[in-house]
């Protein structure tokens, strides 16, 4: 084997969790050049990662990139996605190939009929199997994220307050249903009394503004105010990350911080449980609601309307921790 094609085409969590399969192949086999296909706008999450020789990208369809591809003239395809996109990108490059299993009847068992034979083996280890091929093993130390010098943010450029030491508090998630209500966000920060820095993008912003309104100086609203390499920085920088289901959890886990990860319509069933060499995570769910998991992604609104599954997470099995 001297060059592979690594393909998973979104999103930041998913990616972040590839990451060691990314190493253990350039560090086990050092000959071997990795390649990398995700899309464009997921391309900084890997641009950074030393064990990468070329990242190729797409905003849509895998025909814009599928004659870039084949000059490469590969060994070997690792598809992390097993999806249409990867499907024809295999395809069209006819070579020989080992595709991650996505387990959707499973899922779809678990959100529709509550019945979990979902396999116990978390997604990283199942990724890793894609290279068993190539001869590699999991070196077991987690999940990589490189940030670059540019990004890197000062901790003096934080109010005084936070320049001692802050908790990570990631407020937002691609879904709704993913999702701490804000009355539930505001009164775990007062609970905290710490300072506390709010993690978010642009989106997230209205919601912060809120937070840190009710809850006052010992909050900082980072949301919207750094790209995702900087938002990475304050995570690594952070004492704990209190968090969602969601990427910047995965990037948390990658700097191997304590995790309190809170937990909605999805359920650490289905394998995106933070991925870490030591028991460093807290997971806080509400058990034994018969609605849930109600989606394996999530929705825009409670499919029941009560909304239990965030509104009855107990604040003291965060704020004690």
């Amino acid at each position: 084997m001297k060059k592979i094609l690594i393909i998973r085409f979104s999103s930041i969590g998913d990616i972040v969790l590839t990451t060691p399969v990314i190493r253990c192949i350039k560090q086990q086999q050092p000959d071997i050049e990795i390649h990398y296909l995700t899309k464009n706008i997921f391309k900084e999450i890997l641009e950074n990662n030393p064990y990468i020789t070329t990242i190729h990208t797409i905003e849509k369809d895998v025909k814009e990139i599928t004659d870039e591809l084949k000059k490469e003239n590969f060994d070997f395809v690792i598809d992390l996605h097993h999806n249409i996109r990867s499907l024809q990108t295999k395809t069209a490059l006819g070579k020989p190939s080992s595709s991650f299993k996505k387990l959707n009847f499973k899922k779809w068992l678990l959100v529709n009929f509550k019945i979990n034979k979902m396999s116990p083996i978390h997604i990283v280890d199942r990724y890793m199997q894609t290279a068993e091929k190539l001869g590699i093993k999991n070196d077991n130390k987690g999940l990589d994220y490189f940030i670059p010098e540019k990004d890197e943010v000062n901790v003096t450029s934080l109010p005084s307050t936070h320049r001692h030491g802050y908790i990570g508090f990631v407020i937002g998630a691609k879904h709704f249903t993913k999702q701490l209500p804000i009355e539930k966000i505001i009164s775990i920060c007062k609970k905290l009394n710490q300072p506390i820095v709010l993690l978010g993008g642009k989106e997230d912003l209205s919601r912060a503004n809120e937070i840190e309104k009710a809850v006052g100086t010992t909050i900082y609203n980072a949301c919207g105010k750094y790209n995702l390499n900087q938002s990475a920085s304050l995570i690594k920088q952070s004492t704990k990350i209190i968090t969602h289901d969601t990427g910047l959890m995965h990037i948390a886990a990658a700097f191997k911080k304590e995790i309190i990860s809170i937990w909605g319509n999805t359920v650490p069933a289905f394998g995106f449980t933070p991925y870490l060499p030591a028991p460093t995570s807290k997971i806080i769910e509400v058990n034994n609601l018969p609605c849930r998991p109600c989606s394996k992604i999530g929705y825009e609104k409670c499919p029941k309307g009560h909304f239990k599954c965030m509104r009855e997470i107990d604040e003291n099995q965060i704020t004690k921790h």
